[in-house]
């Protein structure tokens, strides 16, 4: 059957005319607007369905990244809420993203005395995340690129936001400043300098208009406390999954294998805090979790967070395509640290993440095998692997083909 596309015919006032023709450029002869003539980021859109951000082999996502590092920027805003300054960045093509400036170094770690809920949110993170899911063959991160951005002609000179516009100043060092206004990390103490007007960021595609395309936002069942003393029911509940699994809408469809996708592909990151997640309203509940919000991953290589594979311990439940994923991912001819470096090295920032990051990948990806494979020995493979109704096939070729050793 065709896919639910997210956009509705109607819903794009220029007449969608695509028969198949990808090679004509611009207008057709009947003089209809052709999706090829669209811009990037609104033909990311268009592709949108249950399953999926964006497909396999969609040479839009290129694109796209190549328009978030290079798009000229006209005009920049705050983005309301939140805890740490984002700002939202309009190009010259009416795209727009979200971009978190650069907070830590790449050598820096999270400090162990750090709450998760206190930890910077990460620009790298953001980037890697986008990667990693895109290799995990999840699709379920909307493109981010890595982009230096002039603070002066890129920011300031292009703002209509006065808030903003005030929170510029020059430092003592001669550098260019600015700290924006949220509720925890924008004052002073925590301005983003220039060195001395140039600063890093991550820009992420946004997703269509909440007009166009409402999203429901669902609390994880696994979340944390958020508490320094207190505990979560699951962190106290060995069997919390079994009255999870009766629980809509994990009680059918494929939310709960959705969660165990997530729950992986966060302990790869050692990202704590996916507190809630978000679907798209108009696929109902057989659809696709994306996986927005990751600057909390990658914060510290030295250590493997265990308690975030909790979910994947207790519900001993997986998507087979996501089995057959790992155990590739785990080779030595498709290792996941290799795959990951080279994906990155296309990022204009590199490096993105040091060795040591990449290495933990590998080293989580064993950790992750290792509980399935105890839940598969406890309770059988075709009681845990369960065979998704993927519309592509499961087993797939990875993007990359090996590199020859």
């Amino acid at each position: 059957g065709e896919v639910d596309q997210i956009y509705m015919k109607n819903a794009i006032s220029l007449n969608l005319h695509n028969d198949g023709n990808e090679e004509e450029e611009g207008y057709s002869p009947t003089g209809e607007v052709t999706a090829e003539s669209y811009p990037n980021w609104l033909r990311f859109h268009i592709g949108i369905n249950r399953y999926e951000l964006y497909s396999r082999h969609n040479p839009v996502v290129e694109a796209l990244l190549k328009d978030l590092q290079s798009q000229r920027i006209t005009s920049v805003a705050m983005k309301s809420g939140g805890t740490q300054l984002k700002l939202i960045m309009t190009f010259q093509n009416y795209g727009q993203a979200l971009f978190k400036p650069m907070k830590q170094t790449r050598e820096q770690e999270t400090p162990p005395d750090f709450f998760y809920f206190s930890d910077f949110e990460r620009h790298n993170a953001e980037i890697a995340a986008f990667h990693l899911d895109r290799i995990l063959d999840f699709r379920r991160v909307p493109p981010v690129a890595g982009r230096l951005v002039n603070m002066t002609r890129e920011i300031r000179d292009v703002t209509r936001d006065k808030k903003l516009w005030r929170t510029f100043f020059i430092s003592p060092a001669n550098n260019i400043c600015f700290y924006g206004e949220c509720s925890y990390y924008c004052s002073t103490e925590h301005a983003l300098c220039g060195k001395p007007d140039q600063i890093e960021g991550s820009l992420a595609a946004f997703l269509p208009d909440l007009a166009l395309a409402k999203r429901k936002t669902w609390r994880n069942p696994w979340r944390r406390s958020y508490h320094k003393r207190k505990k979560a029911e699951w962190e106290v509940d060995p069997d919390y999954c079994d009255e999870v699994k009766q629980t809509p809408p994990y009680d059918r469809g494929t939310r709960l294998l959705d969660i165990m996708d997530m729950t992986i592909f966060d302990f790869l990151m050692g990202n704590m805090d996916r507190h809630h997640y978000e679907t798209f309203e108009k696929f109902g509940n057989e659809t696709f979790i994306i996986h927005l919000d990751n600057g909390r991953g990658f914060g510290k290589h030295s250590h493997d967070e265990m308690s975030i594979l909790v979910p994947l311990s207790q519900c001993c439940r997986v998507r087979r395509s996501t089995y057959l994923r790992l155990q590739l991912l785990a080779k030595e001819e498709y290792q996941l640290s290799s795959l990951m470096e080279e994906s990155l090295l296309r990022d204009r920032l590199v490096p993105i993440l040091i060795k040591p990051h990449l290495q933990a990948l590998d080293r989580r990806l064993r950790l992750a095998l290792n509980v399935l494979a105890e839940c598969i020995e406890k309770e059988g493979y075709t009681a845990v692997v369960e065979h998704d109704f993927d519309p592509q096939p499961a087993a797939s070729p990875l993007h990359q083909a090996p590199r020859a050793r």
